[in-house]
């Protein structure tokens, strides 16, 4: 794992790093907080899943998460979201809904993006470890990350995969959240034309990357906090917030939906209320 630059924030350290993932087969970028009490133990992590055409890049300069991540204690690591490089294959009409940029955060099966789109496994598997193992050797002034605590969160696409790895890994994540996430991408466009392309034509392959499918099947026990801005252009077709209500009503998942009147789907709706999200899973994360 290969330092490409660090920047000192509130008494922190913003850090970017690239490494050869075996998961994805190809170079993958990702960009880790360190708040100021990681200097002399070790903190808890919180991940963040971006949405569609973006990268490691778009939470860490403008969520403006790392004042309350440094208050808190909290390690925010934020990876790409899809493998990228000459050889990963792409979306062949150049559409922005679909190959690099947009992963989805699932472990493909059908050929020409099997071998490099295994966003999922990268994420759950591959990174914590190879960050445990990088990390000390990378700074040797910080403590090692404290992967026995995580929680997860995510934006749109990203907060698609952050609800469905939560409710496949309540092992794995204390708390999970998510703003504005895409609910049910078994039904919607992005998703349909994601997942088809991915998983293939088995609808019921698809199941296991959608959240509201997910909690129909195994249901969950661990509070979900879901913000959604209700001048959210995408609010209809593709994210489908009520869909989530309805079915963790039905489960009695003790789900916080909370519609932002006037938000849109924008980093300016995000930086408003990720405070809110960090203290939620800090407070996860601060149990024994």
């Amino acid at each position: 794992m290969e330092l490409i630059e660090q920047s000192r924030i509130f008494e922190g350290r913003q850090l970017r790093l690239r490494h050869a993932s075996s998961s994805c087969h190809c170079d993958m970028t990702l960009a880790i907080f360190l708040p100021p009490q990681a200097v002399d133990q070790s903190v808890p992590v919180v991940w963040w899943l971006s949405g569609l055409t973006c990268n490691d890049q778009n939470f860490t300069t403008k969520a403006g998460a790392q004042r309350i991540a440094a208050e808190l204690g909290l390690a925010i690591i934020a990876p790409d979201t899809s493998p990228r490089g000459a050889e990963v294959p792409d979306a062949e009409d150049g559409a922005w809904d679909f190959g690099q940029g947009a992963g989805f955060y699932v472990n493909a099966t059908q050929a020409p993006y099997d071998r490099h789109y295994q966003m999922a496994d990268y994420i759950q598997q591959e990174l914590p470890s190879a960050i445990q193992q990088a990390l000390p050797s990378l700074l040797k002034d910080f403590k090692p990350l404290d992967f026995s605590r995580q929680s997860i969160s995510g934006h749109s696409m990203g907060g698609h995969g952050a609800l469905t790895l939560a409710i496949k890994h309540p092992e794995q994540y204390r708390s999970a959240s998510a703003f504005a996430p895409i609910c049910a991408p078994s039904d919607c466009p992005w998703g349909q034309k994601a997942l088809g392309a991915y998983i293939g034509q088995d609808r019921n392959a698809w199941r296991k990357y959608d959240a509201v499918a997910l909690l129909e099947d195994r249901g969950y026990s661990k509070p979900l906090l879901v913000d959604q801005g209700m001048a959210d252009s995408f609010l209809d077709v593709q994210l489908m917030p009520d869909r989530l209500e309805k079915i963790c009503q039905e489960k009695r998942i003790p789900l916080t939906l909370n519609r932002r009147a006037g938000y849109d789907h924008s980093y300016y709706f995000i930086s408003t209320f990720i405070e809110s999200h960090l203290r939620f899973h800090a407070e996860a994360l601060a149990q024994v």
